[in-house]
């Protein structure tokens, strides 16, 4: 009997080890967050036999936890009179002629989110230094894939790397997979479609693609923004305090395997969560909810994801690291926020 016990024994371990996939997304797990997690719903988004290995994929930032003095920290500015920060922030109704703000991509197979955070965040800066004259998508197809010293493209990347490579070589245009629109548009296909079934179950990690040398969208000209600095900020008054004057900011954090059936309402880790990897979004403002103070972030994970592409996480307890290394650049078109309305045609260069 015992030995039949220790067989039984033996066999439910290895199922176990060997099916990670049912802990990882199963309904009973769903359950559970459900039911412990206070602030925040949880439902399916990727498919109950996803791997733990593709989720990993998908989370791309590096070295956010390792910035050095050789980086800019920027610090809150007790004289800017502007800095009452009000309870609720939201860039897309501040600044409600840059459309792209609260636009929601989708990165595919590919852990390049990193470079969706920041030229999403730089558009939106653009667009809100020229005073909606710039309403265009700047291309993550061309950092991910250009950029040799940000990171390895779908293998992750480095956030203040791609803001030092907009002040240093500048990027171009570039809108979603199969757009044509600007001059290099994304060209990993997205894992969702548009009834929102899954496209990228059981495939592999979308290789790197060769740096694009011209145009192949829309746009002939090979436009290039650049930005005047870069910088790191890791104070939730500075956070808010750059937002609100130039515009949405890239963030990274640690993601926890429960992050990925998150649906709605104030994200905090729940008890048992497993740490997978660093993600990188952009922060577009702030609120709160039920007494709750959370930031407001635009995922690049498609909008079936989270409350259409976007999602809550609690503010002012740096949960997941979310407030400790924001990364951010200003327009090299902006003189501040007095000039707002700069001319995106005057040789931006």
């Amino acid at each position: 009997m015992a030995k039949f016990v220790t067989i039984v024994c033996a066999i439910f371990v290895s199922v176990y080890l060997a099916e990670p996939t049912l802990q990882f997304l199963s309904d009973e797990r769903i359950k559970y967050i459900n039911e412990v997690a206070k602030t925040w719903k949880a439902e399916r988004y990727f498919p109950a036999n996803t791997s733990e290995e593709y989720f990993i994929g998908l989370l791309g930032s590096r070295g956010y936890k390792n910035y050095t003095n050789e980086v800019e920290i920027k610090k809150y500015d007790p004289l800017y009179v502007e800095n009452n920060s009000p309870k609720q922030f939201d860039s897309r109704e501040n600044w409600k002629s840059c459309k792209q703000i609260g636009h929601i991509r989708d990165q595919g197979n590919c852990g390049s989110c990193w470079s969706f955070s920041t030229t999403g965040a730089f558009a939106d800066r653009l667009c809100v230094s020229t005073g909606g004259k710039f309403n265009q998508l700047l291309s993550p197809e061309e950092l991910a894939f250009c950029c040799m010293d940000c990171g390895k493209g779908c293998g992750g990347g480095y956030p203040i790397k791609a803001w030092k490579y907009f002040r240093t070589q500048g990027v171009t245009t570039g809108g979603d997979y199969d757009t044509k629109e600007g001059c290099m548009p994304y060209k990993v296909p997205p894992c969702y479609d548009e009834q929102g079934k899954n496209t990228c179950g059981g495939k592999p990690m979308e290789r790197n693609h060769q740096c694009p040398k011209t145009c192949y969208g829309k746009t002939t000209v090979q436009d290039r923004y650049k930005t005047k600095n870069e910088y790191v900020i890791n104070s939730i008054e500075t956070i808010e305090q750059d937002l609100m004057t130039y515009g949405p900011v890239e963030a990274s954090f640690d993601v926890y395997d429960d992050f990925s059936v998150y649906k709605s309402g104030i994200y905090r880790k729940t008890p048992k969560a497993k740490y997978e990897g660093g993600h990188s979004i952009k922060i577009i403002g702030w609120g709160e909810e039920n007494g709750t103070p959370y930031w407001l972030a635009v995922n690049s994970w498609s909008k079936f994801w989270g409350d259409h592409g976007t999602f809550k996480i609690i503010k002012g307890r740096n949960e997941c690291g979310i407030e400790r290394a924001v990364t951010a650049g200003i327009p090299s078109t902006s003189r501040g926020p007095q000039h707002l309305h700069d001319d995106i045609n005057n040789n931006i260069q």
